[in-house]
């Protein structure tokens, strides 16, 4: 959703393409759709994977190895292994163990890695320098994982949040997961309302799933005054 709402607000998908290249990662391919939700039109940013789910299970290790290897620029690097960073060590905190032991399942995935080193390239190339978010909705009630059952929001989720701004709203659908809410902590100045600022730019990404509200993520760019 990071992604589409970036596309959504101007960010060139043959640009992101074109760096998403430079990881080495094969057997992949980006599809990107306008969506409606509920009434509202947003962007849909979607990896599909040739030959169905990437199962492999990555450390830390082998992700920086991935980015460290690239050609992307530094700051995209930085940026990539800085959000990787930040959960494993709520991973590690949540199973008990070092970050450069924990193995990210779904998150080590082809596609997560993508959607991570992906968010960072489009946040650089649109040259936002400042990000400043609204408070996390957590959902509540159980989610299934390759863990098991787990409490939603899960476990790494909830310490990647720790020292965020957050509310409850009645859902029972995960909303918030260990990547997007590694991604918000580690891109996000501080949490509150929006900044007195001059909107250029707004974006829709779309979620994958119809809630009993519009699954979007909105995203405002301009400058402050």
């Amino acid at each position: 959703m990071v992604i589409g709402a970036l596309l959504d607000a101007g960010l060139e998908f043959e640009i992101l393409e074109e760096q998403l290249e430079k990881l080495g990662m094969n057997g992949y391919e980006l599809e990107v759709e306008k969506i409606k939700k509920e009434t509202i039109a947003g962007t849909y940013f979607k990896v599909v994977l040739r030959g169905g789910r990437d199962d492999h299970h990555r450390d830390l290790r082998d992700i920086n190895r991935i980015i460290d290897g690239s050609t992307l620029n530094r700051e995209v690097k930085d940026l990539g292994k800085k959000i990787f960073r930040r959960l494993a060590e709520a991973e590690a905190r949540a199973h008990d163990t070092s970050p450069e032991e924990v193995q990210f399942h779904e998150v080590g995935a082809v596609d997560s890695i993508i959607d991570i080193v992906g968010s960072a390239i489009g946040i650089c190339q649109l040259g936002i320098r400042e990000i400043i978010s609204s408070p996390i909705p957590l959902g509540r009630g159980f989610i299934n994982s390759q863990h098991g059952k787990m409490p939603n929001p899960s476990p790494g989720a909830m310490y990647c949040l720790e020292g965020v701004e957050t509310y409850g709203v009645d859902t029972d659908w995960e909303i918030v997961t260990p990547t997007g809410a590694a991604i918000i902590s580690v891109i996000s100045k501080h949490f509150g309302a929006a900044p007195h600022m001059k909107i250029e730019k707004i974006g829709y990404g779309a979620g994958k799933y119809d809630l009993d509200q519009p699954n979007l993520l909105r995203i405002m760019i301009g400058e402050t005054l």
